[in-house]
């Protein structure tokens, strides 16, 4: 066993090279061993070489080891040279269980790809994504549906199929979503994001169909819609109706003939004047509530331009100076960083702002000790920018904050009730949001985010 050891063996060729190399230097000095010297010198190569090779083989072992990580060649194993001592067996068990834990390790991750790959395949949404130079990594079913292809390799191939679609994903921003009607009953929620992927910016765009989620919330929408035009159009219709019937019972009952001539008691007359004076207010309530609806359904759509957030605040304050000083409502803005820009149409925000302050105004009772209303503006964790309105007047109850952005409800007595649903709806033109917070009696917080 002694010989089969590789310490041992590598000992005996260092020895007999000591030996050779010893016959070398005694038979170099003498002119007469010549012969005996270039002997012993060959000798002496060939043991380095033997010894060289020998040692060598262990290097090439851990060159093989190496290799098969790089090129993940698992499949190898190292059994060979075991007969070589108890060291070699060892480390040949070292390297297979190491390359076992590798093939292991690759395994459960194809396993795990490819789990993501099913899913990936089988959501309801769309995803696309691609590099800068518009090469696609990856595309689901789902989108080679929406986009009607079998297979996308670039970008640029929808140019002449989708054009629109893809000036859509190419323009979008990073973190912002848009809206996409494609052909067909298909209305797409297009959201894009960026990663970096390997050094490489990969865009990640989701496509979602949000068609039927939009019938579901139009009919609602609908519904509550009639609901509110049937509670305002029968409280204007039934007195009309009411006080027709009671005055043509009077004219039945008091009107009289005489001598060709048709006479009414005074009493009959005033009635019938003041019911002729109710019925002519209740109609023009009726047309102010048209006159609202008309306004609420023709909303111009916005021309963006770069607004900067500081002025539209300020312009506002001023549009409201007399009306706050009048309530003696104390008012402040606050814009951080103070140099923040919004796309919007100015216009459009103003009159949201506009809306949302007055109400806030609105929103105090004449006893309050403090009304104080603060305009403040930042961005959020999405750097989407966003200004708040925020009032610390009566709040608003709990049962109404679903209800208050339904058109023509209103909490207060002579309301339209389309400030807030006519806001929401140009912010929405915005590819905006607008909510609200509210603890009664505590506060009130209107926020749009663009």
């Amino acid at each position: 066993m002694g010989f089969k050891d590789f310490r041992f063996k590598v000992a005996i060729r260092v020895v007999l090279v000591g030996v050779t190399m010893a016959g070398v230097a005694w038979s170099i000095n003498d002119p007469n061993m010549i012969v005996t010297t270039v002997l012993f010198g060959l000798v002496s190569i060939s043991q380095l070489l033997e010894l060289y090779r020998f040692i060598a083989r262990t290097n090439r072992k851990l060159t093989l080891f190496l290799e098969s990580i790089k090129y993940s060649d698992f499949i190898s194993g190292f059994s060979a040279d075991n007969q070589l001592g108890s060291s070699f067996k060892d480390l040949n068990i070292a390297f297979n269980e190491v390359l076992e834990a590798f093939r292991k390790a690759r395994s459960e991750k194809e396993e795990h790809l490819q789990y993501l790959n099913t899913i990936v395949e089988h959501v309801s949404t769309g995803l696309i994504s691609y590099d800068t130079e518009g090469q696609v990594q990856l595309i689901n079913a789902t989108a080679k549906r929406f986009l009607k292809v079998d297979t996308l390799r670039n970008i640029d191939e929808l140019i002449e199929s989708q054009s629109r679609l893809y000036k859509v994903l190419f323009d979008l921003p990073t973190g912002k979503s848009t809206l996409h009607r494609i052909e067909g009953d298909i209305q797409l929620s297009v959201h894009a994001t960026d990663i970096i992927l390997r050094g490489t910016q990969i865009k990640l765009v989701a496509l979602q169909n949000i068609q039927p989620e939009l019938q579901k919330k139009e009919l609602e929408a609908w519904q509550n819609l009639t609901r509110v035009l049937r509670h305002e159009i029968m409280n204007s219709i039934t007195p009309i109706a009411s006080l027709t019937s009671t005055m043509k019972d009077i004219l039945i009952e008091d009107l009289t003939e005489k001598q060709g001539q048709y006479e009414l008691p005074e009493e009959a007359v005033e009635d019938l004047q003041e019911g002729l004076g109710t019925i002519e207010g209740r109609s023009q309530g009726l047309i102010r509530f048209i006159d609202a609806y008309r306004d609420y359904t023709s909303i111009p759509l916005p021309k963006i331009g770069k607004v900067a957030v500081k002025q539209l605040l300020e312009y506002t304050m001023r549009l409201m100076k007399v009306e706050l000083r009048k309530s003696n409502v104390t008012i402040s803005i606050n814009v951080k960083p103070e140099s923040l820009m919004v796309n919007v149409d100015e216009e459009l925000i103003e009159q949201v702002l506009i809306n949302l302050v007055k109400n806030a105004v609105e929103a105090f009772e004449p006893d309050h000790p403090a009304p104080e209303i603060n305009l403040t503006a930042d961005v959020d964790r999405l750097d989407n920018p966003q200004i708040k309105v925020r009032d610390n007047g009566k709040g608003i109850i709990r049962e109404a904050l679903d209800q208050i952005f339904i058109p023509f409800y209103s909490t207060k007595s002579k309301g339209s009730g389309i400030g807030l649903s006519l806001s929401r709806q140009i912010m929405q033109l915005h590819n905006g949001t607008l909510t609200v917070e509210s603890e009664s009696g505590e506060f009130t917080v209107f926020t749009m985010t663009f």
